[in-house]
């Protein structure tokens, strides 16, 4: 064996390391098609039961106000939650009843009472400091003047609208996140078949 050589096909050089940093990243030819094909159901059962995410996104909203004074975190998120969606609870102010600080109750003695969290209110461009408790006892109002102070709209159907205004681009990102790993399945694939060749040139040379 010492004294032949062989005549075989080369993989060329920079297609070569190319798939390989590619495939490293995107973890190769049979994740890629996993991850692809989880990502087409998930697309699909979104559509499916869009309804029933509806729903769970409104229980999960409702599960964070009952706890958002007992994690600093969580309040953090809500905080920002409603004000980038200028919504307030999930489907409404009056979500709010269910945090034992901001519920209406006779026996909840909390200065919160009736009220929601500051990022509930609408934004006074003429005020540089917030005003943390822009939300006391506006729940105590009727609806008109609530409108006046804070948002009314809930962060599930805000959330809703968002999406359908901004369909197009949301489709464009997951329509070029899935041709770039069909791209990278190719040539895994075709990778694949150069050394396959190479390997059958050695064996019958």
């Amino acid at each position: 064996m010492s004294g032949k050589h062989f005549n075989v096909h080369e993989v060329g050089c920079c297609i070569k390391y190319f798939i390989f940093g590619f495939n490293i990243i995107f973890w190769f030819s049979v994740f890629l098609g996993i991850i692809f094909f989880l990502e087409l159901t998930a697309g699909v059962l979104a559509f499916v039961f869009k309804d029933w995410i509806k729903d769970q996104l409104k229980f999960f909203i409702n599960n964070n106000i009952r706890a958002y004074r007992d994690d600093i975190d969580l309040q953090n998120l809500i905080d920002f939650t409603q004000d980038y969606w200028e919504c307030c609870g999930a489907f409404g102010p009056e979500d709010w009843n269910l945090n034992i600080y901001f519920n209406c109750t006779d026996t909840n003695l909390s200065r919160e009472k009736c009220g929601v969290p500051f990022s509930c209110c609408t934004k006074d461009p003429a005020e540089d400091v917030i005003n943390t408790q822009c939300g006391y006892d506006i729940r105590e109002k009727d609806d008109n003047e609530q409108k006046m102070f804070i948002h009314t709209k809930g962060c599930v159907p805000q959330f809703e609208k968002w999406l359908q205004e901004n369909l197009t681009v949301v489709a464009g990102i997951f329509i070029g996140i899935a041709l770039l790993q069909i791209f990278g399945i190719c040539l895994a694939q075709n990778l694949l078949s150069d050394i396959e060749a190479v390997r059958e040139s050695c064996l019958f040379t």
